[in-house]
């Protein structure tokens, strides 16, 4: 089920720079295009592509014009915070953030048109940003302006979007919350600081309301949650509820915060865990979604690793076959023999409660 692929990536994106101190580096978009260049993948099926800025008129799909110029000025001024101390606002992010919004857009209309089946915005994913405001490190939704773009300049109507930072995708759940966008997240939940795990939400109860009521789906997975109980509940959850909704397109924010090496979250994932999520998620949008897959980067705070499994998981999605064999095993971690009884306990009961609390909506 190979079919053209674009990856999406501009300079621009470096000026998404927060300062040498704070956790998300920006290299990691260009290591991760230098990487997949010295795999020798691109071709006339894969393809880069540098996308345009956002205008506002695009921001405002998602976010008020009042809030939009709050990041403006204040990205002018180059001084402060944009939420409550986690996103500075620097001289170049307002511009920086409009070129990532950009290339989800782009990615939106190269599907639609038919230009490719399949594309990676590397440096969108940023699904902590509501409405009216930044956090973790988000200024604009760009996951959330993609569905609402394809919604309202595309006429879809059934948008999936699937998860998988290691944090709860709440911006995304929160703008969605009362329609009927099925938002499927997977992430840590519980037991960090002051024992709450950043944002604090992403709850099996929390599953939408009004029209949206059993659309929102989440996974609160606990730490150290190791590749065989990730995969478990991944796979008994994700597929059923995308093959009874049959999304137009697919939508999957890739953050890859999940890896073991992670400073930041406590999942135990490998590249064997982003091979298997995203050759199911190609597999499924080639089934109901006529190939349509929109991939978002996201979190991932341990750079050397970051490139090595979003180029993992591109190669799996291009269905391509790299050209340097020693830069392409590389790539993937040494197998681990890891097992904890007790983790696995633990999400065979969050699986079971998932299926108890959302599946009965959908008839499932």
């Amino acid at each position: 089920m190979a079919g053209r692929t674009a990856f999406l990536y501009h300079d621009d994106y470096l000026g998404y720079n927060f300062g040498p101190s704070h956790p998300l580096k920006p290299k990691r978009y260009e290591d991760t295009l230098e990487l997949l260049q010295n795999l020798g993948i691109f071709d006339d099926m894969v393809k880069h592509y540098q996308p345009p800025r956002a205008s506002e008129e695009d921001l405002m799909l998602v976010h008020s014009q009042e809030y939009i110029q709050r990041v403006k000025r204040q990205c002018e001024k180059g001084a402060g915070y944009l939420d409550y101390g986690d996103t500075p606002a620097r001289r170049g992010i307002y511009e920086a953030s409009c070129a990532k919004v950009g290339g989800s857009i782009l990615g939106a209309d190269l599907i639609m048109r038919g230009d490719v089946n399949h594309a990676f915005n590397v440096g969108g994913g940023l699904h902590h940003a509501t409405r009216d405001s930044a956090a973790g490190f988000c200024v604009f939704n760009d996951v959330a302006i993609a569905a609402r773009h394809l919604q309202q300049r595309h006429d879809l109507e059934r948008i999936a979007i699937v998860d998988v930072d290691g944090h709860h995708g709440d911006g995304t759940q929160r703008i969605f919350y009362k329609e009927p966008i099925l938002t499927i997240s997977l992430h840590r939940y519980g037991g960090g600081f002051l024992g709450r795990f950043y944002p604090g939400t992403g709850t099996v109860d929390e599953i939408g309301e009004g029209a949206g009521k059993g659309y929102s789906v989440n996974v609160p997975l606990p730490v150290g949650t190791f590749n065989e109980a990730y995969l478990e509940a991944f796979n008994e959850i994700v597929p059923p509820l995308l093959e009874e909704y049959e999304p137009e397109i697919l939508l999957n924010q890739f953050g890859v915060d999940t890896h073991y090496q992670d400073p930041l979250v406590g999942l135990a994932l490998t590249t064997k865990s982003y091979v298997e999520v995203s050759s199911v998620l190609h597999h499924l949008a080639h089934e109901f979604s006529s190939g349509r897959y929109l991939i978002f980067g996201g979190g991932g705070y341990e750079p050397s690793n970051v490139s090595r499994c979003w180029a993992a998981m591109f190669i799996t999605v291009a269905g391509v076959r790299a050209k340097n064999e020693d830069v392409y095993r590389e790539l993937f971690d040494r197998e681990m023999k890891y097992q904890n009884p007790e983790i696995s306990r633990r999400v065979r009961k969050i699986i079971k409660d998932v299926k108890n609390t959302v599946f009965p909506i959908h008839g499932l």
